[in-house]
């Protein structure tokens, strides 16, 4: 299999963390003003990007997917849970990321919603054609393109206005704005592993597709936070025309839009062949984003939070339970079909994830949902016989 270079996964997570979705997230800072809304956006991604970068490194060490890294800690059926939610979870992505798209773009040239989701879906199905180890020259063009023109829309943004008074009657709390800051990096961790597996240097290519995202995704929500603040408008496309950006901001908007989500879809694809192997993940992922691109033009998608919430409480246990197995029992193979004992530990982190919620700590739900999921995993193997405890473990590679 062709290998990626350090520069092309810096490359593919710059292009996933530049979107339309994060600009529009970082919006719901902005009642914290910009110093509490900064400290916000930055712890939340230091937690996130730090579960990022141990999920990366999994698939990275082992050579693994994602889903098939899944499959060491809960089993080879077990892992099918997750795989299916997995695929569950990446269309809907599609979906969301199409119809934001879609929305941003015809509110600058107004020719009529569905015909942009068509295009924007068409767009990534030649990007699935191309292929991820194939993308080099095209992500270079893309991300040249994409750095300039979000440079400009920064300029625009902060320096041509002065700060907006917002309402504060309907902020949310810091810890929910962390929360909702370690969201979308969260979102990336039952995929990261897609593209980290396939790196001639494991750890340096995860190590810099990691810092890319982070850096991205927090320039992303500051974007968003910043046009709210200082150009008094949560919606970027009326800043883009404003802006007198054209077909400027077209550019920005379907590239993000394309670059983003032709992962998600990707990925459908690659979860789809752990479920099955006689499936050709390709075509799956060309058929993910038909699903996604009609679901785009039929269903409104204008509020993601119960959404990204919901992919929290089911993501941030599994990861905590894979990265306990790892990189503190040193566990690399499957114990049986099903491992019942971490499918359970992974109930209660999902359950306490839940309740964790109505709980406003400054750093939100998912760290202490995962330090209670990973503890719950070492006290059960430290309680549990000593033959139980040794079936499935190997010396970490």
């Amino acid at each position: 299999m062709k290998k990626t270079t350090t520069f092309q996964n810096s490359l593919i997570w710059f292009g996933a963390a530049v979107s339309i979705a994060e600009i529009l997230t970082g919006t719901s800072f902005a009642p914290l003003g910009f110093s509490r809304g900064l400290a916000a956006i930055l712890l939340g991604h230091v937690i996130g990007c730090t579960l990022f970068f141990l999920a990366g490194l999994i698939g990275a060490r082992t050579g693994c997917s994602a889903m098939e890294t899944v499959k060491m800690s809960f089993g080879k059926r077990g892992g099918l849970l997750f795989a299916s939610l997995n695929v569950l979870q990446l269309v809907g992505w599609t979906s969301i990321m199409i119809y934001d798209g879609a929305l941003a773009i015809d509110g600058i040239f107004p020719t009529g919603h569905w015909i942009w989701c068509a295009v924007i879906g068409a767009l990534i199905i030649v990007w699935i054609l191309v292929g991820v180890t194939n993308l080099g020259p095209l992500n270079k063009v893309a991300m040249a393109a994409l750095l300039v023109l979000t440079l400009v829309l920064c300029r625009v943004i902060f320096f041509s206005g002065a700060a907006v008074p917002i309402p504060s009657g309907g902020a949310m709390s810091f810890g929910a704005a962390v929360e909702l800051a370690v969201a979308m990096p969260l979102s990336w961790l039952p995929v990261v592993s897609d593209y980290t597996r396939e790196a001639e240097k494991p750890f340096q290519a995860t190590l810099a597709s990691t810092i890319t995202y982070g850096a991205g995704s927090c320039w992303m929500y500051l974007i968003g936070m910043g046009a709210a603040l200082y150009a008094g408008e949560s919606d970027i496309a009326v800043i883009m025309q404003k802006a007198g950006l054209g077909v400027a901001a077209l550019v920005i908007v379907v590239l993000s839009t394309v670059t983003t989500t032709f992962l998600d879809a990707w990925s459908a694809g690659i979860s789809a062949e752990s479920l099955c192997a006689r499936v050709n993940g390709k075509w799956v992922a060309v058929t993910a984003t038909l699903v996604g691109t009609a679901g785009a033009i039929i269903f409104p998608m204008d509020d993601i939070t119960d959404f990204l919430y919901l992919i929290g409480s089911v993501f941030a246990p599994m990861i905590a339970i894979q990265i306990a197995d790892h990189f503190l029992l040193r566990r690399t193979r499957p114990r049986g079909d099903i491992d019942s004992r971490n499918l359970a530990i992974w109930l209660l982190g999902f359950i306490a994830y839940r309740l964790l919620m109505g709980v406003d700590t400054v750093v939100g739900s998912t760290l202490p949902d995962m330090l209670l999921t990973m503890l719950a995993c070492l006290l059960v193997d430290r309680l549990a016989p000593k033959k139980t405890r040794t079936v499935g473990s190997s010396a970490q590679r």
